[in-house]
């Protein structure tokens, strides 16, 4: 399961605005930018797996929404075939410190910006997603 951690951008004065940010993840291994993601444990819900995962590889604590969708696709690594879904994380605290804080990097960029990086195709489809249903709740 994976967690696309969103925000609304503040402004100087404190004022919330319309414009949505996405916080991104560098991978442990390179510079591949990614969203938080992992399995989850036979005693939780994906749901609850999701936030552990977006705190520990993050750093963000909020609130996991309804799931964006299922996606399936082969670890290149394992050559093994996968399911995974996604869930926006309307984020509410940015920890300062977290379990992998000395590994992964940590950047909060625009919905195009995130796109332009984003390796996968299923991560740019959950990105759009996402992005239809705040501008249809905001309407």
């Amino acid at each position: 399961c994976r967690c696309i951690p969103y925000r609304f951008k503040c402004s100087s004065d404190g004022t919330i605005s319309d414009e949505l940010e996405v916080l991104v993840i560098s991978s442990q291994k390179g510079q591949k930018l990614m969203f938080p993601k992992g399995g989850w444990e036979l005693d939780e819900s994906i749901e609850e797996a999701a936030l552990r995962e977006s705190i520990e590889e993050a750093g963000v604590i909020g609130n996991v929404e309804c799931e964006l969708g299922k996606w399936y696709f082969i670890s290149k690594s394992h050559g093994t075939f996968y399911e995974g879904y996604m869930f926006p994380l309307l984020v509410k605290e940015e920890l300062d410190f977290w379990p992998e804080q000395n590994v992964r990097q940590r950047t909060w960029m625009n919905v195009k910006e995130a796109r332009d990086v984003c390796q996968h195709w299923w991560m740019k489809e959950a990105l759009d997603i996402l992005v239809e249903r705040l501008a249809s709740l905001q309407q």
